[in-house]
């Protein structure tokens, strides 16, 4: 009975976690805010200092600690070498020194004004340090700019915050007992760090792939997903045992597993899993926040996270701007990565459990990070502007370097040349066809890698802000007959639009975007064409599917210019685009094409095609020969083939099949195999 009653009040519990959080979740969808916020909404209403519809957190806080360690899991399946060598300079560079920047400045600040222990204020650093990487990527995914200057940067120190998780928490549990324990015990936790390390490196590369390689051969995916789980809690399991903690474990066999070639059926499986068990552990963290707490200190706790927020942007700009040149991308990148982060809530577990913070200095924490959070797509939505008008400031002239390129640098002196604004795949295939063309132009970029790079092939490549009246006035704007805008960054690519056509009302300017929902804004703000990467690339897809199943190219190409001339209004509407367009399918079903190859012993060689009359004979016909790398395209009836000629002959599938056996010397009736 007893049982019976427990399970009852554990189900109890977690229907009314979920209950509450799918109605918060939606309503807060509706106003595009983050899961995340939604969790910890949810968790403060329904906890113990809310409402009070859960007075025990035990049940829910055992939940959550699962949420940690498939979260920690699905980082190490997640964590990818290929992807650090891409962003080699965001990760490697601007990621490390951001961590030590917040960590060092943090620390200080607490030290000095708190009046904190040293070890205790290095610790409020580390929580201080992360960022979220749920919340800002998602965010930037959302006004797409993922792919910005500002949003590599952002991506590449996230990915370093949570590839450095782990070492935090080891520094953690070291600091904590500085004063307890000898030299010797660190040398004793680092080396079992060590060994464990060698340990995953010989069974990711070993045992593991072979283990699931024999798993995935019994097609059994139940099975695999059991394996999955059990590999990531027995690896926690081991590691705390080992003196470790249970997230190091986890993390250490997503790392396992991502070096095999299941590591993508691995993340689908556990996915669904990590996402609601995170979610509980995020209801957790709402739970323990204590509004009377907050409700006595709300003053105290304003001015914190105004601090807290002042030091990330800052330590992210002294990170950023010395290598970037650019107040703008630097700010940018502050402002979107101001908040704390989820991972952070670990390392406060952590902390508390051992001693270097109390349970004021815990709800306090709790308060600041949860308020950053819900801050967060505010201060992303409006930052553009801040940053704007913070650039503007005749006190951040010195600093914002993209408005000292010197008129001598520019060479491009005549008449009706192209600037080009953006760099990237598409400013560089542009490029290569001006120059083909003998056509003057001249580029613009923001990433001061790539500028350095091109100026050495001879490009006419200048390193600024295409948002400077200043900038595009060097870049002969006021004579320029064509401006193409080809970057990732929303913001400024309407930015650059308003300024070129205030500057020169006659340039035709082209404007290339990720979303269709941003063309009628861009045009209004005097773009002459918007490229949608959306539509162009449905244009495209379409256009070789409806070729492959024989519509006339002709008509294929009217359909396509019609949509562009409509804006791509066409592809918006539900109406069927047949009746819009007049597209008809002209196939004939049951056309296929063969081809066969004239060897040595062959008694086709040395025929001609009239000779050989095909048509008569099987009804196919022959409309191509390939001799060598020369493609004869409808031969002349007196070709004489050659040994080595391949023919491709055209017919339905009887006449196809028939040629072969025509044209092979085999009976009608022999099996080609």
């Amino acid at each position: 009975m007893i049982t019976s009653i427990m399970v009852q009040d554990f189900l109890e519990s977690i229907l009314v976690v979920f209950g509450i959080s799918a109605s918060i979740i939606y309503l807060l969808g509706k106003i595009k805010l983050p899961s995340i916020v939604g969790f910890l909404l949810a968790g403060t209403i329904i906890g113990p200092y809310g409402m009070g519809l859960i007075q025990s957190l035990k049940d829910v806080e055992m939940i959550a600690e699962i949420g940690i360690i498939l979260l920690m899991f699905t980082i190490g399946v997640e964590f990818s070498l290929t992807k650090l060598y891409g962003l080699k300079k965001e990760v490697f560079l601007f990621g490390p020194l951001q961590i030590l920047l917040t960590t060092t400045i943090s620390a200080v600040l607490a030290h000095i004004i708190l009046d904190i222990h040293l070890r205790n204020a290095t610790f409020y650093g580390f929580v201080v340090s992360l960022s979220s990487t749920a919340i800002v990527m998602k965010l930037l995914a959302e006004k797409g700019e993922l792919n910005t200057r500002h949003g590599k940067i952002c991506v590449g120190i996230l990915l370093f915050q949570d590839i450095c998780v782990i070492p935090l928490m080891l520094l953690t549990r070291l600091i904590s007992t500085h004063n307890e324990q000898p030299l010797g015990d660190y040398l004793v936790v680092l080396l079992k760090s060590f060994l464990i390390l060698f340990v995953v490196f010989l069974f990711s590369r070993t045992a593991i792939p072979y283990f699931l390689h024999e798993i995935v051969k019994t097609k059994i995916r139940e099975l695999f997903i059991l394996v999955t789980i059990f590999v990531c809690l027995g690896t926690a399991y081991v590691t705390s045992k080992l003196g470790l903690s249970l997230a190091l474990g986890a993390f250490l066999a997503g790392v396992i597993i991502s070096e095999s070639e299941y590591s993508s059926q691995a993340l689908s499986d556990i996915l669904p899993f990590k996402e609601i068990f995170s979610g509980i552990f995020f209801i957790s963290i709402g739970m323990l926040l204590d509004l009377e707490f907050l409700k006595l200190r709300i003053t105290d706790e304003f001015v914190l996270i105004l601090t807290v927020i002042f030091i990330k942007i800052l330590s992210v700009v002294f990170a950023v701007y010395p290598f970037v040149k650019s107040l703008k991308i630097s700010l940018k990148t502050g402002f979107s990565l101001a908040q704390i982060g989820e991972f952070s809530f670990i390392l406060s577990f952590a902390g508390r459990a051992l001693g270097l913070i109390d349970s004021q200095e815990y709800q306090s924490f709790i308060a600041i990070t949860v308020a950053s959070m819900f801050i967060t797509p505010a201060i992303l939505r409006y930052s553009p502007k801040i940053v704007d008008e913070l650039v503007k400031l005749k006190l951040f002239h010195h600093f914002e370097k993209v408005t000292r390129i010197k008129d001598s640098e520019i060479s491009v002196r005549k008449m009706n040349h192209v600037i080009i604004i953006g760099f990237g795949l598409n400013g560089r295939n542009l490029a290569r066809v001006l120059k083909d063309s003998g056509i003057s132009y001249v580029i613009l970029d923001l990433n001061p890698d790539t500028v350095r790079k091109s100026k050495r092939k001879g490009e006419p490549i200048y390193y600024g802000d295409g948002t400077s009246s200043e900038i595009l006035r060097k870049l002969g704007i006021l004579w320029a007959k064509i401006l193409v805008v080809a970057i990732s960054d929303p913001t400024s690519t309407k930015r650059i639009v308003e300024m070129a056509r205030t500057e020169n009302p006659r340039i035709h300017i082209i404007v290339r975007t990720r979303y269709v929902s941003d063309i009628d804004e861009l045009l209004n703000v005097g773009a002459n064409e918007v490229i949608p990467e959306e539509f162009e690339t449905s244009l495209e897809i379409f256009g070789r599917v409806l070729h492959h199943f024989g519509v006339p190219r002709n008509k294929i190409l009217e359909t396509i210019d019609r949509i562009r001339q409509e804006g791509y209004k066409t592809l918006l509407l539900d109406t069927p685009l047949k009746t819009r367009v007049g597209l008809e399918c002209t196939m004939v079903e049951g056309l296929e094409m063969d081809s066969y190859i004239v060897e040595k012993d062959s008694w086709l060689k040395g025929k001609s095609i009239k000779a050989i009359n095909l048509r008569a004979k099987t009804g196919a016909t022959i409309i191509a020969v390939k001799r060598g790398e020369e493609n004869i395209l409808n031969p002349d009836p007196d070709l004489v083939l050659n040994e080595g000629d391949i023919v491709v002959y055209l017919g339905t599938k009887e006449q196809v099949t028939l040629t072969f056996h025509f044209l092979s010397g085999r009976p009608s009736g022999q099996s080609l195999s």
